[in-house]
């Protein structure tokens, strides 16, 4: 107990001293029970200060300071009177002390004379006026002093407010400062006059949402059908052509024709397997001029299903019915009208990918027929002898250098049947198929697709007196697409055209075609293609050579209906006497399309 009031009696005068040294002069002499100590200047001599230890104890008195002793007579705490008094008068200020510094801090000091009258009260004990002394800021004489001892340091001062000795607001606050904390300013704490005022007129959203739905690539696109696992999108052209040459032949007149043309793209929607479908009807009717009527339809078919293992299939099937053109190699003489040609086509193969390399082996087959031809004087003409069918497989290694090029190489093999034996001049004109190619795939997705090869063909009839059709053959299929809204495309083929003439075997045709499709608005589709075939005979010194020109436009007047036109020119010239022929024809119609 003892051990504790010192310390506190001892860290009171440390604080006293850095304050004020007449404070701490005051403490000492309490302390010491002697006069005040010498003075040099008005400032208090340190080594009179500290020549004797005022708290040193002998260590062989376990009393410490006895009434005897040199000093303040101490009272039952161990401590003099005068210094018990003014701790007595610290320790009820800091009780009585609010809990919050800032509350104190903030209200308004009360004037020194109240302070002193109060001291001045009916109670004027010692400790009374001690303390009512030291609340008010004023000296408090030591009554357990000597008397005679009035030197102003023998007043007990206590510290002034904004002191290093006040309630630790000091290091907060100058020494000029009394107290009072300085508030935030009125504007601060009005959240109403710091916040933005909102609008009052808020923009409505939409009803359709506030994200706008993004525009089509094409508006004017079909949206097709669902149905059956395929997305079908059926369209209907038709109008008139007027023609220079109704049925493209040397004699050919002129003609308006009604033409109409059903057509039927399908695709599937399956996740794992592609299927598309293509076809069309079409028919020409001649309502002036020379007498045509001439029917066709076309179907095209494709198939690819993964496997698994690294093995895809593919699959195509195909058909196709038109009327025999007079400029036809085939072409009965003394004949009229056009007789209908009808061809199958069928493939399957399979494609194993190991690493880069590439395997292929596909199976096709292809089966021709051709209608009964009428006669000028009357009757029918059989040509049974002129079907075939064609059977052969084809074999492709390939390497992929990147997944964009992929060069191959492929060799086919196969033979051609003739339903006769022999036709009726009595040839054996069923032959024997081979070919070689050598070529490259394209993918770079929809800029550019597709595949071109080159290479040698070659069928030899079963008779020994028809020379074999053989020569250089191309294939080409690829499409490109420039920029968006840009469609060109290349295609081109070798084909074997048989015939029934005594002595021939037949003719290698070549055939090509470029095509650009341009979206010109985003309701103006225009289309420009040429075209050219070259046909050698076999046996005899004899070519055609021919080339056509179309250009078209199609303007929708909405996502449904549309208005289309095409003009046309075609020719074709031979060495070989009366298959010279041109025609021009203008088509103007509406398309309907879902």
């Amino acid at each position: 107990m003892h051990g504790t009031r010192l310390a506190a009696m001892l860290a009171v005068a440390c604080a006293g001293l850095a304050a004020s040294p007449q404070m701490a002069e005051a403490q000492m002499l309490a302390l010491r029970g002697t006069e005040s100590p010498n003075r040099t200047n008005n400032r208090l001599s340190g080594a009179s200060l500290l020549e004797k230890d005022p708290m040193a104890t002998r260590f062989d008195d376990a009393t410490g300071f006895g009434e005897t002793d040199t000093g303040t007579p101490q009272d039952a705490g161990g401590a003099p009177p005068a210094l018990r008094t003014t701790l007595d008068a610290i320790s009820t200020s800091a009780d009585d002390a609010e809990p919050d510094p800032f509350a104190t801090a903030n209200r308004t000091s009360a004037p020194a004379d109240a302070a002193g009258s109060t001291s001045e009260g009916p109670d004027n004990s010692p400790d009374t006026a001690s303390q009512g002394a030291a609340a008010a800021g004023t000296p408090v004489p030591d009554t357990n002093a000597a008397e005679g001892d009035t030197d102003s340091g023998d007043l007990t001062t206590p510290p002034k407010a904004g002191t290093a000795s006040s309630t630790g607001l000091a290091g907060q606050e100058d020494a000029g400062t009394t107290g009072t904390i300085p508030l935030r300013s009125i504007n601060q704490n009005d959240q109403d006059r710091n916040s933005r005022e909102e609008k009052a007129n808020r923009r409505a959203e939409a009803i359709e949402g506030v994200v706008k739905p993004k525009p089509e690539d094409d508006p004017y696109a079909p949206l097709g059908i669902r149905g059956g696992g395929f997305i079908l999108r059926p369209s209907l052209e038709t109008g008139l052509t007027a023609t220079t040459n109704a049925n493209s032949s040397a004699g050919g007149g002129n003609a308006i024709l009604s033409q109409s043309t059903l057509r039927l793209n399908a695709t599937s929607d399956w996740s794992d397997q592609t299927a598309t479908i293509q076809a069309y009807g079409s028919w020409r009717k001649s309502i002036a001029g020379a007498d045509i009527s001439e029917p066709s339809a076309g179907l095209e078919a494709s198939l690819e299903a993964p496997l698994g293992n690294d093995f895809v299939a593919r699959g195509t099937l195909g058909y196709s019915l038109i009327p025999e053109s007079p400029s036809s190699p085939g072409f009965l003489a003394g004949t009229v009208g056009e007789p209908l040609t009808q061809t199958i086509t069928g493939s399957l193969g399979v494609e194993k990918r190991a690493g880069k390399l590439r395997l292929g082996l596909t199976g096709n087959v292809e089966r021709a027929t051709y209608g009964d031809a009428d006669l000028v004087g009357g009757g029918t003409v059989s040509q049974h002898d002129r079907d075939s069918t064609l059977v052969s497989a084809t074999l492709r290694t390939g390497y992929e250098i990147s997944p964009a090029l992929i060069p191959f190489v492929e060799a086919e093999i196969g033979r051609r049947y003739y339903d006769l034996e022999a036709d009726s001049a009595g040839y054996r004109r069923s032959a024997n198929r081979i070919g070689l190619r050598a070529g490259v795939e394209l993918d770079l997705g929809e800029k550019l697709r597709g595949e071109l090869s080159a290479g040698y063909l070659r069928e030899k009839a079963d008779d020994p007196r028809l020379p074999a059709i053989a020569g250089p053959s191309i294939a080409t299929a690829l499409n490109w697409s420039p920029v968006r809204g840009t469609t060109v495309a290349l295609n081109g083929s070798t084909t074997v055209e048989g015939t029934t003439d005594a002595g021939e075997s037949g003719s290698l045709l070549y055939s090509t075609s470029l095509s650009i499709e341009r979206q010109m608005r985003a309701n103006l589709t225009g289309m420009a293609s040429i075209g050219g075939f070259y046909r050698d005979y076999i046996g005899i010194n004899g070519h055609d050579i021919g080339w056509d020109a179309t250009l078209g436009a199609t303007y929708w007047l909405n996502r449904y209906f549309g208005v289309t036109g095409r003009l046309r020119h075609e020719q074709m010239v031979s060495n070989l006497p009366d298959r010279d022929y041109k025609a021009e024809s203008v088509f103007l119609g509406v398309k309907v399309q879902r």
